[in-house]
């Protein structure tokens, strides 16, 4: 079964490298010291197994995850991290916590050996993703992946968020980037003295709101700076109104 590292410390690889020698049913494929590799390595390597630190430079690894659209099975590796950990038992999610014996390396092997393998990364991964992306660390920024490159997008730069299907649209000074979350999680994380849920498809950030016009009925439309024009329900302008302490 293939197995890959993908942590920052090239000491802590190496401390995974050598425990992976005793078991000699895993093959290590890859080692990566950064997300960025991560991605590319899951995706040309299809691994059967991570170990994966969350600390990273660039991208962390919860971030690194929601780029994966078919995510192998995961251990993760991290430093104490009381947010990650509650999440990780909340879900059933292995975890080695820096540092780790090769006696806690093998049983959490053992554990993925015995039971990880039959159960769906995908289904729990999401689960403790949606989980984590609520903690304040996840809330400052926005990680998208667009023709195979990776963008940071910080949250002062999102001009609005549209509904889109399943993703959600990101609109910012460059273009239009597209997130598989929905608009209630986007709703619940970000700012909300910044960000008014104006629509039911539709998010504003109020710093980019030239003027309020109305527009037919009890509807509004919420001109930005950029010139877009986005759409306020009745529900949505007293929120406004209230944010703008109009």
């Amino acid at each position: 079964m293939k197995v890959i590292i993908i942590d920052d410390e090239p000491l802590a690889r190496s401390i995974v490298k050598e425990y992976l020698q005793f078991h000699p049913e895993l093959e290590l494929v890859a080692e990566c010291s950064d997300g960025f590799e991560g991605v590319k390595a899951i995706q040309q390597y299809q691994p059967d197994l991570i170990f994966l630190d969350i600390q990273m430079p660039k991208i962390n690894g919860f971030e690194m995850l929601e780029l994966v659209e078919d995510p192998p099975s995961v251990i993760f590796t991290t430093a104490f991290d009381e947010y990650a950990l509650k999440a990780f038992e909340s879900h059933a999610v292995d975890y080695l916590l820096k540092p780790f014996s090769r006696g806690r390396f093998d049983k959490a092997v053992s554990k993925w050996l015995q039971t990880g393998k039959n159960i769906s990364a995908k289904e729990q991964l999401g689960q403790l993703l949606e989980t984590v992306s609520s903690s304040p660390a996840e809330q400052h920024r926005v990680v998208v992946k667009l023709a195979g490159k990776i963008r940071i997008i910080p949250v002062e730069d999102i001009h609005y968020l549209e509904a889109a299907d399943d993703y959600v649209k990101i609109h910012t000074r460059e273009g239009g980037f597209l997130k598989n979350k929905t608009m209630g999680h986007f709703e619940a994380i970000l700012n909300k003295t910044q960000f008014v849920r104006t629509h039911r498809s539709y998010m504003v950030n109020i710093t980019e709101i030239t003027r309020i016009d109305p527009y037919e009925k009890d509807n509004h439309l919420a001109i930005l700076k950029s010139g877009a024009r986005v759409p306020v329900s009745k529900t949505g302008y007293v929120k406004l109104k209230s944010v703008l302490g109009l």
